[in-house]
């Protein structure tokens, strides 16, 4: 790697220098020229060669001046002599790299280039070497993301040993490892050798595990403090998860050993874990978090060093969202409210008080340093109007040391008594340099961005020798890899996604070849193994396994749909995995072919879609005999023979023989297997035999009968003796009756009560077998929720939900369980089985699991959807699709009773409302009612909802619960996440969905009141609750109804009549200034649940 880099370099400089004399001699010009360019081109030769050698003195002055003797890591500033900065020295080894890259350009560096190289090795080992000796960390963290387990960011700069606990400071910053293998992975490709030895290897791989679940991890992020009020709270970071999804791109099939490497020092990415987060960090884009709309650390996420997004729609609004809110005079502010530096702040304690960030507003510091990093970005750009604005900009802020260095200052603060004007009037006021950036305290993290920055703008350093892994261009423009692993190369604009078939047995074969469909059974398709994902799973989990780290692989996590779409040689064998949907789980989903067709079709588009690799992707589709004797196997053959023209609803498909799709598939060898003395244990899916090859046709095969049966209750017999339940038992025959008296056996007695030689649980798990061949989806549904069983990786889909902004709510009634943060798959458990649902409503447990999957996977595909919803709430949803079932459909059946893929599509029903409410002619009181359960609230409402408090003093009073006005807006501003499910977690003390609906339509009509007459104020507490109960007196006024407590009345009134009714109320309310008693003639319009 090195000779072949070389190579390169010296063609540059013959070309650009002409420093080889061979070359000199076969120019054909005239003498004089040809001497005269000679001389030139030495020259040009020689200030290249000084200036240099003039870079190489500051980083020997500034940075290698400043590096620990011992394990070569670096502080945060020069005069820090105790504590080493983690992202500091990753930063300063780049730097010391780049000049390492430009210096090897010249033939005679005179040992220069080497000793930069090795400085930077030993530097990328020190972090290396203080995080093995916390293998136990990263063990803990693969299982549970705990901060309390994250890599420390900062180690004593002498020793290298831990110098504050987790308990003290914010270690769990993802962005520094994802950094460190971003820089690592560059580094190798110019023929450093950082990584020794295989126990190295093991524990980089054990960081990609470390970093894969980003998505759903919240951290500190790079500011170290986690939300903006400083509380101690992490969240998830957009340039975290932007960070880990750059470097899963980079490291991915990288050989830390080098060109001359062995295959079993090559990492492995998950691929599915590098594309959710690569799906919720576009999601979550321009946003960084919760609480932070706009923050600066986006620009290196999104530029140098990271290049985390090429959707050049995204990048824009992120960046021009930076530019906008937080470029100013003196560098750019971190984010809005930043207290960090400024005069105000209370450097004694480590978190704010409530409210304390209102009192940054407007004083932010301003750090040069995204000065240097717009410069950067416009030298990837070749915009040179950016780098010409920004340095200009910089060049006024930039001090200079005693040699005539320049020395860049960390931020610039506003000064004591300056804050008061500063605030009068944004910009006015001169700031001052902090004492970090100073000659004398050199902010090392800025002297390292300015050397990188200043070898570009002198043209000692090309982009490409600073990103040799080519991460500034899009995936599909970046130079071809070639090797044994699969490489992130982009994608095909018209990629096509191939299909192989495999059929059960040889009689479904032969049935399907009736139909004109051809299918492979598993012994036409040997030597290839046709393996279910779960071996697969076993497979990785020996990647990355070392006892003497005390390392155990690749946690057990399931292999997803583009994981399962590459083909594997695994130990001189040739495998094929068929995707989850087709797993016969636990989970009655399973069973719903319906639902295993739709889901089949997102399978293939979402592989289309979101298929990065090099190769094409392979999906195998599994036909089992016991979908023939569903009653949907039509739409099944349907769906096969659409397959067969090439197309499946616009995506290019190629079905045909395994055999023949190999050479063009992807193709991922795990090599690291065949170091490994493991006597692997697979067992692949097995073909079913069988005497004769049997049906024919569809006609000849035994269908499933469309089971029902009386749907008695039993419930009373919950204050029965055991006896009694037991007699009962025995004479019942329908399957809802005997689920429900196992279902009080089970609770009362406990899963092992014997019961006629069976145990409970033995008996229910009979009966869901029973009741799922039957597809009696209330009794299987019942029988699940007994059997306390979950749906298969929902983790994710709650994930999903969240980083689109909104949040969960699980639960039934008063034991409603909010989600504002993601959920690990041990959790999910506790989360639906609450002791008020075991009580009560056990199908709940399971019929919610389903809704959370559905919204989970509706959310990333059809968002608009979700508009107007902040807060999912999961009974609530269920409560809206029961209403609708039954007041506007009429319908008898419950929702527990409908298959899976009903109930999907009751789901989409009920969020559409929008789309199909006025031209079926629902009641006004029918959409109130759902849009209530959905809790859906009109454009700029929460906006509207801060600007009626900024009006209210007193607050704003619902359901015997206060909004206070403080520290509410000092907290928050209004367009931030936070603010609304503020509001949302007021609102939602309603119990009656049209009464919230009034009340939404009541903030709006306020709003509207105040928007136009902006001189008005409310002097008392603003009393939501009262104001409804006299805009429904002045209503029962005009109808000449007074004395009636019937409010549906009021409820079913046009939204226009509404409004009016609202209006005449706030305004009584406005000129009498009084605050009545909250009930009153015995009305009470609102409940608190």
């Amino acid at each position: 790697m090195v000779d072949y880099n070389i190579g390169i370099y010296r063609r540059v400089l013959e070309e650009d220098f002409g420093i080889r004399h061979s070359r000199m001699r076969q120019r054909t010009v005239s003498g004089c020229d040809s001497e005269t360019d000679v001389h030139l081109r030495l020259i040009s030769y020689d200030d290249t060669v000084r200036k240099l050698d003039h870079y190489y003195g500051i980083v020997k002055r500034q940075l290698l001046q400043n590096q620990s003797i011992t394990i070569g890591l670096f502080p945060c500033t020069s005069q820090d002599k105790e504590v080493a900065d983690i992202r500091t020295t990753i930063y300063c080894a780049a730097s010391i790299w780049s000049l390492f890259q430009a210096y090897r350009r010249i033939d005679d560096d005179r040992g220069k280039a080497y000793e930069l190289g090795q400085s930077c090795v030993k530097c990328m080992r020190g972090i290396l070497t203080c995080w093995m000796r916390q293998t136990e960390h990263v063990e803990n963290f693969k299982k549970g993301q705990q901060p309390k387990y994250a890599l420390h960011s900062k180690f004593h700069l002498i020793t290298g040993e831990q110098i504050v606990s987790s308990d003290n400071y914010g270690h769990l910053q993802i962005d520094v490892v994802s950094l460190y293998l971003l820089f690592l992975v560059q580094m190798i490709n110019s023929g450093l050798q950082i990584i020794y030895t295989m126990d190295e290897v093991t524990f980089v791989q054990n960081l990609v595990y470390y970093v894969e679940r980003a998505y759903r991890t919240p951290d500190f992020g790079m500011w170290e403090r986690g939300s903006k009020y400083n509380n101690g709270t992490p969240e998830l970071h957009a340039s975290s998860i932007g960070m880990a999804k750059a470097a899963l791109e980079a490291i991915n099939g990288c050989n830390l050993f080098g060109e001359k490497g062995a295959s079993w020092s090559v990492i492995f990415v998950d691929i599915d874990a590098h594309n959710r987060n690569r799906s919720i960090f576009e999601t979550l884009l321009p946003r960084e978090s919760s609480s932070k709309n706009v923050d600066a650390s986006l620009l290196s996420t999104i530029s140098f060093p990271a290049f985390a997004t090429h959707d050049q729609m995204l990048y824009s609004k992120t960046r021009s969202q930076i530019i906008s809110s937080l470029e100013g005079k003196y560098g750019f502010k971190r984010f809005h409210r930043d207290g960090y530096g400024t005069v105000l702040e209370d450097s004694r304690r480590r978190f704010y008080n409530i409210a304390e960030t209102k009192e940054f507003e407007k004083i932010e510091c301003q750090w040069p340093l995204f000065y240097i990093y717009m410069i950067i970005e416009g030298m990837f750009k070749n915009n040179e109007e950016q780098v010409k604005e920004y340095k200009d900009k910089l060049k006024p802020l930039v001090k200079r040391d005693r040699w005539g260095d320049p020395v860049i200052p960390m931020y610039y603060y506003v000064h004591k008594d300056s804050v008061h004007d500063e605030k009068a009037e944004p910009g006015s006021q001169a700031r001052q340099p902090s004492t970090g950036g100073t000659p004398k305290n050199l902010f090392l993290w800025g002297q390292s961005i300015w050397i990188i920055a200043s070898l570009l703008m002198d043209n000692l350093l090309h982009i490409n020798e600073l990103d040799l892994i080519r991460r500034h261009l899009p995936s599909y423009n970046r130079p071809r890899k070639g090797g044994r692993y699969s490489a992130f190369q982009g994608t095909a604009s018209d990629l096509v996604v191939q299909v192989v078939l495999i059929a059960e047995s040889m009689r479904l074969q032969a049935m399907m070849a009736t139909y004109g469909i051809q299918t492979q059974t598993p012994h036409e398709v040997e030597p290839v193994q046709i393996w279910p994902p779960k071996e697969l799973v076993r497979v990785y989990q020996n990647l990355g396994v070392s006892e003497k780290l005390g390392l155990k692989g690749r946690p057990p996590r399931p292999i997803g749909a583009l994981g399962t779409s590459k083909i594997y040689r695994v130990c001189g064998q040739t495998v094929l995995c068929y995707p989850l949907v087709f797993e016969v789980s636990d989970f009655y989903l399973s069973h719903d072919m319906a639902l295993l067709i739709d889901d089949i079709k997102t399978e293939l588009h979402f592989v289309g879609k979101y298929w990065r690799l090099s190769g094409r992707p392979t999906v195998c589709i599994l036909i089992r005999e016991e979908h023939m004797r569903d009653v949907h196997f039509r739409k099944l053959l349907d769906l096969l023979a659409m397959l067969k023209t090439g197309y499946c609803d616009g995506l290019k498909v190629r079905t045909g023989r395994l055999q023949n799709l190999i050479s063009s598939s992807c193709i991922e060898h795990l090599d690291f297997m065949s170091t490994m003395d493991i006597d692997l244990d697979i067992t692949p899916f097995e073909q079913m035999q069988h005497a004769s090859i049997g049906y024919q046709s569809l006609t000849d095969v035994p269908t499933a009968i469309t089971y029902s049966e009386d749907s008695k209750s039993f419930e009373d017999m919950a204050l029965q003796p055991t006896a009694e339940i037991l007699t009962v038992l025995r004479s019942v025959s329908t399957l809802h009756g005997q689920t429900q008296l196992l279902g009080i056996l089970l609770r009362r007695e406990g899963p092992n009560f014997q019961v006629d030689g069976n145990s409970v649980r033995d008996r229910v798990c009979a009966l869901l077998h029973q009741a799922s061949s039957l597809r009696y989806w209330a009794a299987v549904r019942q029988c699940t929720a007994l059997l306390s069983k979950e749906v298969e990786s929902i983790s994710p889909y709650i994930t999903t939900v969240l980083v689109s902004g909104k949040q969960l709510t699980v639960g039934y009634g008063k034991d409603e369980i909010l989600l504002d943060k993601p959920v690990q798959p041990g959790e999910i458990h506790d989360l639906f089985y609450t002791s008020a649902l075991q009580a009560d409503k056990v199908v709940q447990a399971v019929l919610q699991q389903e809704v959370v999957l559905y919204c989970g996977k509706l959310i990333a595909t059809h968002t608009q959807l979700f508009n107007g919803i902040l807060n999912i709430r999961v009974g609530w949803v269920i409560r809206a699709m029961t209403y609708y079932l039954h007041d506007v459909c009429k319908g008898k059946e419950t929702v527990e009773s409908l298959a899976p893929n009903e109930v999907r599509r009751l789901v989409v029903r009920v969020l559409s409302l929008d789309e199909w409410a006025h031209k079926e002619k629902l009641s006004p009181q029918q959409i109130r009612v759902i849009d209530g359960c959905l809790g859906r609230t009109p454009k700029r409402f929460y906006e509207k909802v801060f600007h009626i408090l900024a009006k209210t003093p007193e607050g704003v009073r619902l359901c015997d619960q206060v909004l206070p006005q403080q520290p509410t807006i000092s907290e928050m501003s209004y367009g931030e996440l936070n603010f609304a499910l503020t509001v949302q977690s007021l609102l939602n003390r309603i119990q009656h969905p049209e009464y919230r609906q009034i009340v939404v339509e009541l903030f709006s009509v306020v709003a509207t009141i105040l928007e136009r007459n902006p001189e008005l104020k409310f002097l008392h507490e603003l009393n939501l609750d009262q104001i409804v109960r006299d805009a429904f007196k002045i209503f029962l006024k005009d109808l000449g109804r007074e004395g009636t407590e019937d409010i549906s009345s009021f409820y079913n009134a046009s939204p226009v009549a509404v409004t009016s009714y609202l209006a005449r109320a706030v305004v009584n309310f406005m000129l009498t200034g009084d605050v009545r008693s909250e009930i009153e003639e015995g009305l009470t319009f609102c409940k608190v649940s």
